[in-house]
């Protein structure tokens, strides 16, 4: 047995938020409106927007496919914006189910955000990719608590069912 964790425990952890938060947001569905803040979003249906479209294009990234162009991301609603986060896990699966994947090799990210590009392993892209949701997601959490709408959201590891 492995002592680490598995992309795989990472990606079903991450995929459990990521359905909590749509669930929660259907239900309530006013919070998409609420003043954010995070991550530059203007509003929680942006936050969610930017979780969701970050990990396709980090998906896409690491899959070596086309990134979805950022004018394509839809606006909304919910569920259109989901559909971004379903399709990045069948990609992130995909990948996970390759013997041959190079987790180790190089990988040199090059976008306009940043001053110069950075080479890091494809390795920790794709822990960056299932830890980025997760820490927007507790800051969600501390927005809507602090709105007055808590979430009972319980996003820490020690409950997820993807690990014993």
């Amino acid at each position: 047995m492995s002592v680490g964790l598995s992309f795989a425990e990472l990606l079903t952890w991450n995929d459990e938020a990521s359905r909590f938060w749509k669930e929660h947001l259907e239900t309530h569905p006013k919070l998409l409106a609420l003043p954010c803040g995070i991550g530059g979003a203007k509003d929680v249906q942006m936050l969610v927007k930017h979780v969701w479209a970050a990990d396709l294009r980090w998906a896409q990234r690491l899959a070596g496919v086309p990134e979805t162009a950022k004018e394509a991301i839809p606006e909304g609603p919910l569920e259109a914006l989901y559909a971004l986060h379903d399709h990045a896990v069948a990609i992130y699966r995909e990948l996970l189910t390759r013997p041959a994947e190079s987790w180790e090799e190089s990988y040199t990210l090059n976008t306009p955000a940043l001053p110069e590009p950075i080479t890091m392993s494809r390795r920790k892209v794709m822990g960056h990719a299932l830890f980025h949701g997760q820490r927007h997601w507790a800051q969600l959490a501390t927005l809507v608590r602090n709105a007055g709408f808590p979430s009972d959201f319980r996003g820490d590891m020690l409950f997820s069912k993807a690990l014993r």
